[in-house]
């Protein structure tokens, strides 16, 4: 996994004035061993970056949810398309959002839930637990995005 971390800097590499700093890093994942376990770290890493920081308000519920949504989006890229794939994880709002994109263009469809099947939940966990998702074809392959909420209703804060 090969990361970037963008930051607070915007695309154009300078840092913006005032409260609308965008935060966000990037991975290049290759799909070798331990690649999804460090994509979650990544991602866990990010948000106790941006909650140190830069104050950003992260709950324990939202670490661990996102670093759910994570292993989830990025095993399906790992598995179902060749070559590596490209993770963004950003503060937007009230939210993280999870970005991955993958070479494979069919975009994916979460199954009707039967407790009698082994495997492919994925979707529908992730589904389950985030506040938005989108997939979207893209020239080259597919994005998916999930987003989920910083801040846990019950209130409890990151450790």
């Amino acid at each position: 996994m090969t990361a970037v971390d963008a930051g607070v800097a915007g695309a154009d590499g300078v840092v913006p004035e005032g409260p609308l700093r965008p935060m966000q890093a990037s991975a290049a994942l290759d799909g070798e061993g331990g690649c999804i376990a460090e994509a979650r770290h990544f991602a866990a890493d990010f948000l106790a970056r941006v909650r140190d920081q830069q104050g950003v308000q992260v709950s324990q519920r939202a670490v661990d949810l996102t670093c759910l949504v994570v292993s989830e989006l990025v095993t399906n890229a790992l598995k179902y398309a060749p070559g590596p794939a490209l993770m963004d994880v950003r503060i937007t709002g009230g939210e993280v959002e999870i970005v991955v994109w993958d070479s494979d263009p069919v975009l994916p469809a979460a199954r009707a839930a039967d407790a009698g099947r082994v495997g492919q939940h994925g979707l529908e966990i992730v589904m389950s637990v985030v506040n938005g998702f989108e997939a979207r074809k893209e020239p080259v392959g597919k994005r998916i995005t999930a987003r989920v909420a910083l801040h846990d209703p019950t209130g409890s804060p990151a450790r």
